[in-house]
């Protein structure tokens, strides 16, 4: 009786574990025979309040397992003034991940931005959306 009762307190917090598990739902897998989808993205010229001109392009909607993930960003001149996350996962660590991916953009003005830790799919996503829109500009 003095095992019993400490095998059945650790079984259950060995499941805990289990139980909270969310697996994902959907996602992409590609073979070598299936082609990668051609980046897509879409152009149009914008005015901001201040009267000023600039060219809003949106990347690439990717799909990740988390969820779908697309940026929109918005060029002054050659210069990315604005990124706008028009698609992106339901997930606590994305929501995190976002502010940092977006501040680095303005800092980097390229999609060569680091890997937020934790958040590995959807900046490596957030990046492939990005690079797409930054070459639809031209």
């Amino acid at each position: 009786m003095k095992r019993a009762i400490p095998v059945v307190v650790l079984s259950i917090a060995g499941l805990i574990p289990v139980w909270r598990y969310q697996p994902s739902i959907g996602g992409t897998t590609s073979s070598a025979a299936e082609p990668a989808p051609a980046p897509s993205a879409t152009s149009t010229t914008a005015s901001g309040a201040a009267g000023t001109a600039g060219t809003v392009v949106k990347g690439t909607t990717v799909t990740t397992d988390k969820g779908p993930v697309q940026v929109q960003v918005t060029f002054s001149g050659d210069r990315i003034s604005v990124v706008t996350m028009l698609q992106q996962p339901n997930h606590p660590q994305t929501a995190a991940a976002v502010p940092v991916l977006v501040s680095e953009t303005l800092k980097a003005q390229s999609a060569d931005v680091d890997t937020v830790s934790g958040a590995t799919i959807t900046s490596d996503a957030y990046k492939e959306s990005l690079q797409a829109a930054i070459d639809a500009k031209g």
